[in-house]
């Protein structure tokens, strides 16, 4: 049987102000992000490594904040080295946002063996209209890249294997997929 959670008490903005830009860290618990979701704008810079070398960095970006997950960070398509990306297989469907696809980063140089990393990316082409600043943007799951960085401070993958989150020091779990929290997957 599952831990009961403590109700979230402090810790973040009140639910009124989950559409105010994120300029700086704020000590969020995740248990108080909304549902449905929320998609605020950040000017923490964001860096990402993959296959050996930067693969994006921006000082924009927009975050989807869901009850019980980490953000989920997704980038404009000028942050990312476009020539890496290539479409990959499969689709997936979110209520909230839409019919995602899926991208693969290639890295080809030349030499005899290509690196790659399968579905290690996603974008709505097409979100929902609530979700519409997403289109064409790109997130990514950190557990498939050499390191993520936000506001220089490296980045842990939220558990499980489907999920995409974001886990900050500065915010507060538990995270949905940990499996110390069962109740939440």
């Amino acid at each position: 049987m599952g831990q009961s959670l403590p109700p979230p008490q402090g810790g973040g903005p009140e639910p009124s102000d989950w559409d105010q830009p994120i300029t700086s860290r704020r000590p969020d618990q995740v248990a108080r992000y909304p549902r449905p979701p929320a998609l605020v704008a950040c000017s923490l810079p964001v860096q990402v490594r993959a296959l050996g070398e930067e693969l994006a960095s921006s000082d924009h970006s927009l975050w989807v904040l869901e009850t019980f997950h980490p953000p989920t960070i997704y980038l404009p398509p000028q942050a990312l080295r476009s020539e890496w990306l290539r479409p990959g297989s499969g689709r997936s469907f979110c209520e909230w946002k839409g019919v995602a696809s899926y991208w693969d980063l290639l890295r080809d140089d030349g030499g005899p063996q290509e690196r790659r990393l399968s579905r290690a990316l996603w974008s709505y082409p097409q979100p929902t209209e609530r979700f519409s600043a997403l289109a064409g943007w790109f997130s990514l799951y950190p557990a498939l890249m050499d390191g993520c960085w936000v506001d220089g401070e490296p980045v842990q993958p939220q558990p499980g294997g489907f999920y995409g989150g974001w886990i900050l020091p500065w915010l507060q779990g538990p995270f949905k997929g940990d499996p110390a929290h069962p109740e939440l997957r």
